[in-house]
């Protein structure tokens, strides 16, 4: 099983070897793991070598040791580079949603010479406000992630997919109850603090900002505000809530082919 340890936490990975040139990181949203972008991997296998891993906290890496522990996005962020080190991935394009979005902002300042491109989807430059999430994490800690699995599913997917797609709800929201609580709670707190609206003058990587025009956590306006003040960025939106690279995965796939290669 490829586990690794960085900074005394087991990082759980899969690095495809497609035979391809360039390689491409994809890291997920809160609550999910690797498995979400199956639909992007099926396309971009025939144009990427593919590493996914599951962020702290998340699937099958480790989480913390106390529920009081917290992360924030730049330990996630390291995480992504000592991971490219181990594998001698010297530079690599990146795509992250919504939690991974945040990561991919933090890369794209802190790292500029480790990426080719940058895609930064269903996010924002601060996502929501303190009370909420401090809100989030009591309940959770109190109540568990199965009570708000009706809530989430409203958040990441529109009705219509919701009705259409019953057996792709279930199976995220069953690797959605798995998450650890703690880790959970601490990556709510590492995008709680996340902000970074005064520093993306100093994303020079290229970078396409994704967002849907149904999503009710991260909206268009902070796609355009990413999209602004991103020194090289494009925006586009795409119909779907939350989690748009599995409500719209054929097109939210083509578009990282796209933008990679112009």
């Amino acid at each position: 099983m490829p586990v690794i340890t960085i900074n005394n936490n087991p990082c759980y990975y899969e690095f495809e070897d497609f035979g391809n040139s360039e390689v491409l990181v994809f890291s997920n949203s809160l609550g999910t793991n690797l498995s979400m972008w199956e639909q992007q991997v099926d396309i971009l296998s025939h144009h990427f070598n593919i590493l996914r891993y599951d962020t702290r906290g998340h699937g099958q890496s480790g989480a913390p040791q106390s529920p009081n522990e917290s992360y924030d996005i730049a330990t996630l962020g390291q995480d992504v580079l000592a991971l490219m080190d181990y594998l001698k991935v010297e530079k690599a394009h990146f795509c992250g949603l919504s939690m991974g979005g945040l990561i991919g902002q933090w890369l794209g300042i802190n790292a500029v010479d480790r990426f080719e491109k940058i895609i930064i989807a269903n996010t924002a430059a601060k996502i929501g406000n303190v009370e909420g999430w401090n809100q989030r994490i009591n309940y959770v800690k109190e109540n568990g992630l199965k009570s708000i699995t009706a809530a989430t599913a409203e958040r990441w997917f529109t009705e219509n997919f919701r009705k259409q797609h019953p057996s792709v709800i279930n199976d995220i929201l069953d690797n959605f109850v798995k998450t650890d609580v703690a880790g959970y709670v601490a990556c709510c707190a590492a995008v709680r603090d996340a902000d970074f609206r005064t520093e993306l003058h100093n994303l020079e990587v290229p970078t396409l900002v994704i967002s849907g025009s149904k999503d009710p956590v991260t909206t268009v306006e902070d796609a355009k505000f990413l999209a602004k003040q991103i020194p090289t960025a494009r925006h586009i939106t795409l119909t779907a809530a939350h989690l748009s690279n599995m409500e719209r995965g054929e097109e939210f796939a083509k578009l990282i082919l796209h933008f990679s290669e112009h």
